[in-house]
């Protein structure tokens, strides 16, 4: 079979489970050549960001779309029963028991979402404007202050202050500043 005749088709997981769905079909396919000409590539899209968690700035994979991974197909009826009975999937998108392949400007966005984000990582953060936050670092440790400006490019954030009894905004890095309880 061809793969010009594949589809993407969007499959439905358990939250969590999407990498074991797709580690589960990929092993299948290592030993059946019947299904590996039919079913061509199965993606769980992801990007990469960071994460400033307790002043530290880590790294995370995190899921596009929860509970969703995407096959691209030749879709019969084998590969249907196949993919719908692989443990922690709960089933195509589409109406009754007809998969509905994705649109190929779909395709086209979500593929080139996760290119992008391999070549750019993106800052996941706990801080938006309005928050109140406490400065636990630099000059203006132990301040406390709303947050008026978030910049996620610079991991920077503009908060009020108060000093001397006057609104004073100052500019501190994500790492420098922690949510109030």
């Amino acid at each position: 079979m061809e793969q010009n005749n594949a589809k993407w088709y969007v499959v439905r997981t358990f939250s969590g489970h999407e990498n074991k769905v797709k580690t589960l079909i990929e092993n299948e396919l290592s030993d059946s050549d019947e299904l590996r000409a039919r079913i061509f590539e199965v993606l769980v899209p992801t990007e990469k960001v960071f994460e400033v968690k307790d002043g530290k700035k880590k790294t995370k994979t995190k899921n596009f779309f929860p509970g969703y991974i995407l096959i691209q197909a030749d879709i019969d009826n084998r590969v249907k029963d196949f993919i719908s009975n692989t443990p922690s999937v709960m089933g195509f998108l589409g109406t009754g028991n007809t998969p509905i392949p994705l649109q190929p400007d779909e395709v086209k966005r979500i593929v080139g979402r996760i290119s992008k984000s391999d070549d750019t990582e993106r800052t996941e953060t706990l801080f938006r404007t309005g928050d109140f936050v406490k400065i636990i670092d630099g000059p203006f440790n132990n301040f406390s202050g709303v947050i008026e400006e978030v910049n996620e490019e610079k991991m920077k954030m503009k908060v009020m202050v108060s000093i001397f009894g006057r609104k004073t905004p100052v500019e501190i890095d994500f790492v420098q500043a922690e949510l109030e309880k």
